[in-house]
């Protein structure tokens, strides 16, 4: 039988504090790497609200004082609708900041309005928020680490591709250029046409009237930019029927079995008010009306190819976008066999829509642009 010398008993002993030793160790190692883990996925967390809610600020944005109070109010309420580490992310509207320039300097909401035809930039503070730490909290002699995010957005540098039109067409006149604030008609009846058989309507998606009606409830989902490379069909006949059914939606009015859950409402569906009292109404001002529907924002604002006289001539049936503008509309479209398409000229900086820039592309349009994520 063979005994163990003194000697080794001793080594045995001390196998097992080293290795008592490293499995203390191990165990600190994979706790560190759960809590570092957990700060990342919350540093995700806090970054995505930050971003959210900046975006939703841009895209209020639109060269008036109540935009300034609408960019407050929706980063806001976007930020309070997330959530990090189980915990809201709540903030307070001083958090929220404005800007000319993207290097600041950074004012709070009330200078903004002041000065706000030349705000193009929102910035969004994330205070420090107290993110639990176990495994760690010995080595870091506390218990919890304070995380802090922000994030910047804004207009982006004026697009010359266009998304999310209505198939219409604005007649452009050099001679009498559209005043910002003036109503036009963007769309003529049966005897003011523009050439025979074209009434200003657009055929992108095939020349039925159901096709005119959808893109005119939801927007032409084709990208497209002014210049002699696009052109598009135009569409023959009247269809004041389409044509009336597809814009109404915007005023919650819906036939032709139109879904509001695709094609939604404005949020705003009071009829007769001009583009600044749209953007000055509250819920419960005299200018306002709620819909039936949940509604969107700007509904009632509508991206529209404007097109020379010329393109008209002799009844082509082919036309080629001289630039996109924005316009209002203030009512809805009345019926009868007409189908007059009236509306307000926007004119003015305004977030809208969707699109980009294209280098080498057609002309821009420096009264357009989009939300961007800058930082």
């Amino acid at each position: 039988m063979t005994r163990l010398s003194s000697a080794n008993r001793g080594e045995r002993g001390s196998v097992l504090a080293v290795s008592a030793l490293g499995m203390l160790a191990l165990i600190l190692a994979a706790g560190l790497c759960v809590d570092v883990s957990h700060l990342y996925v919350v540093k995700a967390e806090l970054q995505n609200a930050a971003d959210a809610s900046a975006l939703a600020g841009a895209s209020a944005l639109d060269s008036s004082a109540a935009g300034i109070t609408r960019a407050a109010d929706r980063a806001v309420e976007v930020m309070n609708s997330y959530e990090f580490n189980q915990t809201g992310v709540t903030i307070t509207r001083d958090k929220v900041k404005f800007a000319a320039n993207f290097g600041g300097p950074y004012v709070d909401e009330a200078s903004a309005r002041a000065a706000a035809a030349n705000v193009r930039f929102v910035s969004v503070e994330i205070p420090p928020k107290a993110v639990g730490v176990v495994f760690s909290a010995s080595t870091i002699g506390k218990s919890s680490v304070d995380m802090s995010r922000d994030a910047i957005a804004g207009m982006s540098v004026p697009p010359n591709v266009f998304c999310e039109w209505i198939p219409l067409s604005v007649i452009d006149d050099d001679a009498n250029p559209m005043q910002p604030g003036q109503t036009y008609t963007i769309r003529d009846a049966p005897g003011n046409s523009v050439s025979p058989g074209n009434y200003q309507i657009l055929a992108p998606n095939g020349k039925g009237g159901s096709s005119a009606r959808e893109d005119l409830a939801h927007g032409v989902n084709e990208c497209a930019e002014p210049g002699t490379a696009y052109t598009v069909s135009t569409k023959p006949g009247v269809s004041a029927g389409p044509v009336r059914q597809g814009l109404n939606t915007r005023f919650d009015d819906y036939q032709a079995q139109l879904d509001p859950a695709t094609a939604p409402p404005d949020v705003n569906v009071k009829e007769g008010i001009t583009w600044a009292q749209y953007r000055a109404a509250t819920p419960g001002s005299p200018n306002w009306q709620s819909p039936s529907h949940p509604g969107v924002a700007m509904r009632r604002v509508v991206l529209i190819p404007m097109v020379k006289l010329s393109e008209f001539d002799n009844g082509r049936d082919t036309v080629t976008f001289y630039k996109f503008a924005a316009f209002f509309l203030q009512t809805k479209v009345q019926g009868g066999n007409g189908g007059n398409v009236q509306a307000e000229y926007i004119g003015e900086r305004l977030m809208f829509g969707k699109g980009g820039f294209k280098p080498g592309g057609g002309p821009v349009n420096p009264q357009l642009a989009q939300p961007v994520l800058y930082r």
